[in-house]
């Protein structure tokens, strides 16, 4: 008999309709049964009997209904009476605040929202007892850091077999990567100017719609508080440590990005001396997260890397990350494409896969 499990997808935007087109063309010997799918805010398609959403007419299909709530939502999946998959493509705090209800209905999750695993320590605390109790849901999330990267499973492994990590290190942004990987270079004759590359990475669309969404370092910072919890580091939330703002403090209350992009210009000599700086000792910059045992402490900022360094050659908007640990004393380095929607939704997607090994029935 094909075994076979149900699946609630939210979100068919960029990484949503990603997902969606390859579990259409996924090769497994389970059956992926979509019995709900939310295509906007507003809309879903379902049926009382959990019918299979047809995914080829998903865009076009107007037989739809109202959302539900989300405490709905686990009722309805709840009542098929069998094994489950939730996949939150979006970047939703209610959604997010709602999974230790998911996961104790015995729900699992596969999702690339950072929030709930990066917002307080209290929540991460209570999703993962509620998914290590007896018939609690299954949660993976490996998209929440470096899109389809291997990181948190090959450390999850790394601690739950007995290793010690003891320092985590990594640019974990693709904005940020591609920015200081164009601005801060080997050639001490390039004249590249912060606020050009941070306006051409603007128009490739490799930072959110307003620069500073990627420029303040929260989401670094959340992906850091992440691994940092993984390895053993208690850390409430991705404010309760040092983050270094790549904003101007006077440019902070600008209120249109357009006028944040024009301003910046005028900024540009007090990066300009750190990049000079750096470039006399040998040196690029590079916007990294770092977990330190040794020396207790969690940060994101600017770092400073000789030439032969691996985050110095790093190319485009690759994400990087260095693991050190008692049985690596010569760092761990996974190294790829750390965002886009196709990497991302492979990710989910490979979490998907396996939360589907373990509980289709």
């Amino acid at each position: 008999m094909v075994k076979s499990v149900n699946v609630a997808i939210i979100g068919s935007g960029v990484v949503g309709s990603a997902f969606v087109s390859q579990l259409k063309n996924l090769k497994s010997p389970i059956n992926f049964n979509v019995v709900y799918f939310a295509r906007s805010s507003k809309e879903a398609l379902f049926s009382s009997d959990y019918s299979p959403v047809d995914l080829s007419t998903y865009k076009s299909a107007t037989t739809v209904q109202p959302v539900l709530a989300l405490d709905k939502l686990v009722q309805f999946l709840a009542a098929a009476q069998k094994p489950t998959i939730l996949i939150d493509n979006t970047s939703n705090q209610s959604i997010a605040d709602f999974y230790p209800t998911f996961i104790k209905s015995g729900i699992s999750i596969a999702t690339p929202n950072k929030k709930a695993f990066s917002s307080e320590l209290s929540v991460w605390n209570e999703i993962f007892q509620a998914s290590a109790a007896p018939g609690g849901g299954l949660v993976y999330h490996e998209a929440t850091v470096g899109a389809g990267l291997p990181i948190i499973g090959p450390l999850r492994d790394l601690v739950v077999t007995g290793d010690k990590v003891e320092k985590i290190e990594g640019i974990f942004s693709g904005t940020l990567s591609y920015i200081f990987n164009e601005f801060s270079t080997t050639d001490a004759a390039s004249t590249t100017k912060f606020s050009d590359v941070v306006t051409v990475a603007k128009n490739l669309g490799y930072t959110e719609p307003d620069p500073r969404d990627d420029l303040n370092g929260l989401d670094v910072a959340r992906k850091v508080t992440i691994l940092a919890r993984i390895s053993g580091f208690e850390v409430e939330s991705p404010t309760s440590f040092e983050v270094e703002s790549l904003i101007p403090k006077a440019l902070e209350s600008v209120e249109k990005a357009d006028d944040f992009l024009a301003q910046l210009p005028n900024y540009d000599a007090d990066i300009q001396k750190i990049k000079d700086e750096a470039l006399k000792e040998g040196k690029v910059l590079r916007f990294v997260g770092s977990v330190d045992f040794k020396a207790n402490k969690v940060s994101v900022g600017i770092g400073k890397y000789a030439f032969d360094h691996p985050f110095a050659s790093l190319k485009g908007s690759d994400n990087v990350v260095s693991i050190k640990t008692d049985r690596y004393p010569n760092p761990l380095i996974i190294q790829g494409a750390g965002a886009g929607a196709e990497v991302t939704a492979h990710g989910v997607l490979a979490d998907a896969i396996k939360i589907a090994e373990r509980v289709a029935v």
